[in-house]
């Protein structure tokens, strides 16, 4: 990958949430957040808009008694949810960010297990909330964004009203010097292998991981993102509350089905994604250009611009612009996290302008551990720890590259204060020296770059002791051409194990009438192919065919534990 100059960061180092909300202030009338209804007019937000509803919001929750309580949201992203992130964090009291995809039920349990005091959501949660108004044992205040309907009971007060109690009392309000070392977050970890826990953040973790993104990624203030993953994740939250403090303008995707036209309309400069997101973007390339015979010329293209830029002659906005006016025109970086990234696509999107920065990061770390530094990436790798952690590695083993590898473990101010009422697991998640242990096998290197090789609970250990990590197969499984989604497992078959893929194919590439056996043939052959890049151990044996995408959490990540 090609290196660049390291240039000065414009970002102002924050130690509480009420100094960001200061800084917010301070960019004034800079728009902060741009939006369509479901209309589609277009809406804005000021930096001072967004400060003011803060402050207010902050000021109306104390009015209310509220101090070191907890207050869970839950809705569509809006500048309303991130305000009230903000406002309850900075106002001393405990933000319980919730997945609104959850089963309303499993939302109910969270809520009664984390023992919320209060709940925001958006107008798509009034009439889920409306027959449960005084039903739950410690929600004393239901407050709605968008309010509907009959709303006169003593629990309910509307957003609007809260932040008018707020502007009411605000000569009188202050934000309160709160304890850094407090918890001020809960969230509930989405639960790939079935198990979900509650994560207890500090104020200090949240605002560790925020510094340490606004410190090493090379953003700007006058860029523009758009926010496209559901926000109650860290990853996300985490991006937007730097871009915010870097002043940046931040539009928001409604809806996946309009995340293309919304790029066009936004014309981001920069994206913070998921692998998957980017994946699809890249077989649209390479789908739009078979379709229109002219992948040939794309193939010439980014050659004949990888040689000029090894002389200095970077031409990639103009071989490439009509591939990248669909996503707005404008954007030339991708930071890439939540799973593994596939290195040739990524070497792919840097070749047509768009610059890929895979980081890593996990929940319990708010979330952020590591990031490719824009001035001295490494494919492959995610990048030294950031400046608010260290990283080191339990080894078990040297691997083929003469590393130590083994699981990563992480210490740090970004580092969680345990699971809530979970004090088993909280004891198993740390070793005996204070390290945490993130269940992620990898290796550094010599110059302290990171290199994920797998996740220790997801490892296939074959019967002659051999490890294999699905993740570097499923790599080369999603490359194929006909292939959509993919997972490799191992499946027993008396004392031996059989490596399994299942797969999800393209079924656009195949005739419509073709019967699940042609499908299978087909699939066996090219995946046939593919074995033979690999060590005779981490070869495919077996092929299985599902007529259905793979159930996802909503950061898009395959649900590995309901496939047996």
């Amino acid at each position: 990958m090609h290196k660049k100059k390291k240039t000065e960061r414009q970002f102002k180092v924050v130690n509480s949430m009420s100094m960001l909300c200061d800084v917010l202030r301070e960019h004034g009338s800079k728009n902060a957040f741009m939006w369509f209804d479901r209309s589609r007019n277009l809406h804005n937000m000021s930096y001072r808009e967004l400060s003011d509803s803060i402050l207010f919001e902050s000021a109306g929750l104390a009015s209310l008694g509220f101090s070191d309580k907890r207050v869970a949201i839950v809705g569509e992203t809006s500048p309303e949810w991130v305000a009230s992130y903000i406002s309850v964090v900075a106002s001393g009291n405990i933000a319980i960010p919730l997945d609104r995809e959850l089963d309303f039920n499993e939302l109910l349990g969270f809520l009664e297990f984390a023992e919320a005091d209060a709940v925001i959501y958006s107008g798509a949660f009034n009439a889920k909330f409306a027959p449960v108004i005084g039903t739950l044992p410690t929600v004393k205040y239901f407050i709605p964004m968008s309010p509907e309907g009959d709303t006169d009971y003593p629990a309910v007060i509307s957003l609007s009203s809260l932040k008018e109690k707020g502007k009411a009392a605000f000569d009188s309000y202050t934000f309160p010097l709160t304890n850094q070392d407090r918890m001020a977050v809960m969230l509930f970890t989405s639960g790939t292998t079935g198990t979900s826990k509650c994560v207890m953040l500090s104020e200090r973790n949240v605002i560790a991981a925020v510094n340490s993104a606004g410190l090493t990624v090379e953003f700007f203030p006058d860029d523009t993102i758009v926010s496209t993953l559901p926000l109650h994740h860290t990853y996300e939250l985490c991006c937007i509350l730097a871009a915010l403090g870097y002043g940046m303008n931040i539009g928001i995707n409604d809806s996946l089905k309009h995340l293309i036209k919304n790029y066009q309309e936004f014309k981001p400069t920069g994206l913070v994604l998921v692998p998957l997101i980017v994946n699809t973007f890249y077989k649209r390339v390479w789908d739009e250009a078979k379709k229109t015979g002219k992948d040939k010329k794309l193939t010439l293209a980014m050659t004949a611009s990888e040689l000029l830029r090894k002389v200095g002659i970077d031409a990639r906005r103009k071989f490439f612009a009509e591939i990248l006016n669909n996503f707005g025109g404008r954007i030339n970086k991708i930071i890439c996290g939540g799973a593994a990234m596939n290195p040739t696509i990524a070497e792919c999107l840097e070749e047509l302008g768009i610059d890929v920065y895979e980081g890593y990061g996990i929940t319990e770390c708010s979330p952020l551990i590591s990031v490719n530094p824009y001035y001295a990436p490494k494919r492959g790798s995610v990048g030294p720890s950031v400046p608010c952690c260290r990283v080191r590695i339990d080894a078990e083993r040297i691997n083929d590259k003469g590393f130590e590898e083994g699981e990563i473990q992480v210490r740090g101010d970004n580092v969680m204060l345990g699971y809530y009422k979970n004090p088993e697991a909280t004891a198993e998640a740390f070793t005996f020296d204070g390290w945490f242990c993130t269940g992620d096998i990898g290796y550094m290197d010599k110059d302290g770059y990171i290199f994920i090789t797998g996740r220790k609970k997801f490892v296939i250990v074959l019967e002659n002791g051999k490890n294999v990590f699905p993740e570097e197969i499923e790599d080369k499984l999603v490359e194929l051409p006909k292939v959509s989604e993919g997972v490799v497992i191992g499946r027993k078959k008396g004392e031996n194990v059989i490596l399994t893929a299942i797969v999800y194919p393209d079924l656009s590439k195949f005739p419509a009438n073709a019967s699940d056996d042609e499908i299978l043939d087909t699939l066996r052959k090219d995946i046939a192919v593919m074995n033979r890049g690999l060590v005779s151990y981490k070869q495919i044996k077996a092929v299985e065919l599902r007529r259905t995408e793979f159930e996802k959490t909503t950061s898009k990540k395959i649900k590995r534990h309901l496939l047996s």
